[in-house]
């Protein structure tokens, strides 16, 4: 199983960019198309930890229209996880995980940070 997994539109640009660096580094990565099985608030919350982030909006694409159709300006933490997993577009992407540790790839590049200081490119 890969150590390493993506929450990955297939559709955007930076997640293709992420998994061509990812790719270049010989790192299997587990690709999770978040907008076909939405992750649970289980899920969520583990990722603002391994985030670091304690506001949900942190991961959030505050751009969509259902983000403003659905009032989420003044909408606390639980409402705005429960808002992401019955709209998985709102979640940010792409979110790299790897060792107990996450980033948000904008810019792709940001999946250095968690590769090891070297990594080769194969």
């Amino acid at each position: 199983m890969a150590d390493t997994s993506v929450y990955f539109n297939p559709s955007c640009s930076k997640c293709r960019t992420a998994q061509g660096i990812l790719h270049e580094r010989g790192v299997d990565a587990q690709f999770i198309r978040y907008l076909d099985q939405a992750p649970t608030l289980d899920e969520l919350r583990h990722l603002m930890t391994l985030l670091g982030i304690d506001d949900p909006r942190a991961m959030m694409r505050p751009g969509e229209p259902i983000y403003e159709e659905l009032r989420l300006d003044d909408a606390g933490p639980e409402a705005l996880l429960r808002a992401i997993t019955q709209h998985p577009i709102l979640l940010e992407r792409p979110i790299v995980v790897r060792g107990g540790r996450a980033v948000i790839a904008r810019p792709p590049e940001r999946v250095l940070e968690l590769l090891p200081p070297g990594s080769p490119i194969s």
